[in-house]
């Protein structure tokens, strides 16, 4: 039974063509938005600088938006892009039954490109994070705007560094922004906190209805944040 640390997530199981699918569950208000979670290669449900995602997920429950902390199914290095698309997908799917509105997905390191993909090929997909992405499989990331793109990578990450970031920034279309955490690593643990808060707050600004239309008109921007 997988431990929810955010105290209001249920389990999950999708049934696909390709084998069992498990997810944690946050419900919010219907129509408030909804968020795909995913991880690195490992796999699991709690993402990078120590267990984010489920404390993201608390945080956008009380903004009325539901998330989905998805465990890919296969947890290999490599990752394969397409057997983790094709798992998004399907959590998107299943937000989508549920009623949950826009739709925004967020994916580390191999995560990143996944999330990428998935976006490239599914209307579905509203907005997308990406937090310290890989390059391999985000050849289609140009597909994704008018759709808009974050882009946090770790200006200390030695595993795969911010340049990689700054690749998918340049071939991207608008609207995009990149941010260069300084002093954080791989994880992003060491800054946490500003983690925490800029991605709650750019999820919110962008699946709720009534904000879409200003959010999609925000210029790109690419910066450091001290």
């Amino acid at each position: 039974m997988p431990i929810d640390r955010a105290g209001s997530a249920k389990p999950v199981h999708l049934q696909t063509k390709l084998g069992l699918i498990s997810c944690l569950y946050h419900e919010g208000r219907r129509g408030g938005g909804g968020v795909v979670f995913v991880g690195g290669t490992d796999g699991g449900f709690d993402g990078p600088a120590n267990a984010i995602y489920a404390t993201l997920a608390a945080d956008l429950l009380a903004d009325g938006v539901s998330s989905l902390r998805l465990d890919f199914r296969l947890h290999v290095a490599p990752g394969d892009v397409e057997e983790g698309t094709h798992d998004i997908l399907a959590g998107v799917a299943f937000l989508k039954r549920k009623g949950a509105g826009r739709i925004g997905l967020v994916g580390h390191s191999y995560g990143g490109a996944v999330v990428i993909n998935a976006a490239a090929l599914s209307r579905d997909v509203d907005a997308v994070v990406t937090l310290s992405t890989q390059t391999a499989g985000t050849a289609l990331a140009p597909r994704i705007a008018p759709r808009p793109l974050l882009l946090v990578h770790g200006e200390l990450d030695r595993r795969l560094p911010p340049a990689c970031s700054r690749y998918v920034y340049e071939r991207a279309g608008e609207p995009k922004e990149l941010i260069i955490l300084q002093g954080a690593k791989h994880s992003l643990r060491q800054r946490r906190e500003e983690l925490r808060q800029m991605v709650r707050e750019w999820l919110v600004a962008r699946l709720r209805p009534e904000e879409q239309a200003a959010a999609r008109e925000d210029p790109g921007r690419a910066k450091p944040i001290p």
